[in-house]
């Protein structure tokens, strides 16, 4: 087996034509997607998504929980597959490379070693996982942290929508249920490419990112419940008012965060006000609050401070106060074999690269528990993200891809 040369590369207009073809599929308003997991758009893209893959020789394997796994196989029946992949699952005001480009970038590795007659010794699997997101049905890597055993089927199926709506009904409402038990598979490897979601490649130059550890999260969603009322009418002092209860622990996650700092992060997110009128003192708060690091001391302690908080507020205002772990893991750390291997393709290929922590959660933080596993970052354009605004360049996506290639080939074995 040799190692493949630096001049080996993919196709980029090969490469940047399929990612502006699948952004075509759950347009956005304002040139992004929406493309939310298991809607009727997010069904059409799984199945141009298989098309393509059909294409490249590749079959189609799909478990319980609608992840679709396309595999070439390799020289030696008894090696255990090579795994690259993302998601297709969008925010509802997504942009067109979150978790797109790691699946397609995969894509584009297997569509270019058909092209050069490449043979591996491991099988490779391109892989999209679903309800990655965790937009329209939380928690977000739903579909991979079953695959991991975070969370268990029946937990998964019976998450719903806004809407009242089931993850496992609309699973089987698309077709895209599969017949594989969840986790099932074995993997030699996991890589997963990503735009980093972040400025910080950007404001330093460098065109890769290794991704070394990835940061912890806890989602916290607080019911603060109040008295509706009329906002003209009931004195200031006789109100019971949920809204300013969620206004106070808002603040209060922004101190939170600011005093762990270096490497913590904390924001209320969704928010949903009840009854939500214009001249009605809100009786009741849902909302979420959202903090990380990749440290687990800082974590815990960031944690336990919110909710200390989120119930003192809560008991100064007359407020009832409940807190729901609707979202979690530990930081991560990626695989060091793995690291070396990226940082090597990366410097093989001459692009400039630099170690960095993953601000947001992938689907390669749960496989990261049942597998060795690794993730490669590129740029993205002010480090702006789940925004129809997302943007990074043709360039940033091809060297990205091609350090995915080297990196996987070196990994999977290169049959001469």
């Amino acid at each position: 087996m040799s190692a493949p040369g630096e001049n080996l590369r993919i196709n980029p207009a090969r490469l940047w034509d399929s990612l502006m073809d699948m952004a075509k599929v759950g347009p956005g308003v304002a040139g992004g997607n929406n493309r939310q997991t298991l809607t009727d758009a997010d069904a059409e893209g799984r199945a141009l998504f298989q098309r393509w893959c059909e294409a490249a020789g590749m079959t189609m394997g799909v478990d319980k929980m609608g992840t679709m796994f396309a595999t070439r196989p390799g020289t030696d029946p008894a090696a255990l597959p090579v795994y690259m992949g993302s998601h297709l699952d969008t925010q509802p005001t997504g942009g067109r490379y979150d978790g797109v480009l790691g699946v397609l970038g995969a894509l584009e590795v297997v569509r270019t070693m058909n092209d050069l007659g490449i043979r591996t010794r491991h099988p490779i699997v391109v892989t999209n996982w679903t309800n990655e997101e965790g937009a329209r049905f939380a928690p977000a890597m739903l579909a991979s942290g079953v695959f991991a055993g975070i969370h268990t089927m029946d937990y998964a199926y019976g998450r719903t929508d806004l809407e009242g709506k089931s993850f496992g009904e609309e699973l089987e409402r698309i077709g895209w249920v599969g017949s594989e038990e969840v986790g099932a598979r074995k993997m030699h490897a996991m890589f997963e490419l990503h735009i980093e979601q972040g400025p910080i490649l950007e404001a330093e130059g460098k065109e890769i990112g290794v991704v070394t550890h990835g940061q912890g999260l806890w989602w916290l969603e607080i019911t603060l419940t109040g008295k509706d009322a009329h906002t003209g009418s009931t004195p200031m002092h006789m109100r019971v008012n949920a809204g300013l209860g969620m206004a106070r622990i808002t603040e209060r996650v922004h101190q939170i965060a600011m005093s762990h700092l270096p490497d913590a992060v904390g924001a209320v997110g969704q928010v949903k006000v009840f009854p939500n009128s214009r001249n009605v003192i809100p009786g009741k708060v849902v909302f979420t609050v959202d903090i990380r690091s990749p440290h687990q001391a800082k974590l815990d302690t960031m944690k336990a401070e919110v909710i200390r908080h989120a119930h003192a507020v809560a008991a100064e205002l007359g407020l009832g106060c409940s807190i729901e772990e609707v979202g979690h893991f530990d930081p991560v750390a990626f695989d060091p074999a793995l690291v070396k291997v990226v940082r090597g393709a990366a410097e093989k290929l001459g692009y400039s690269h630099m170690n960095i922590v993953s601000g947001a959660g992938h689907d390669a933080c749960w496989v990261n528990r049942v597998a060795p596993t690794v993730m490669i970052m590129c740029p993205c354009v002010d480090g702006l993200s789940h925004n129809e605004a997302e943007e990074i360049s043709p360039e940033w996506a091809a060297a990205g891809t091609d350090v995915l290639l080297h990196a996987v080939l070196e990994v999977a074995g290169v049959v001469d």
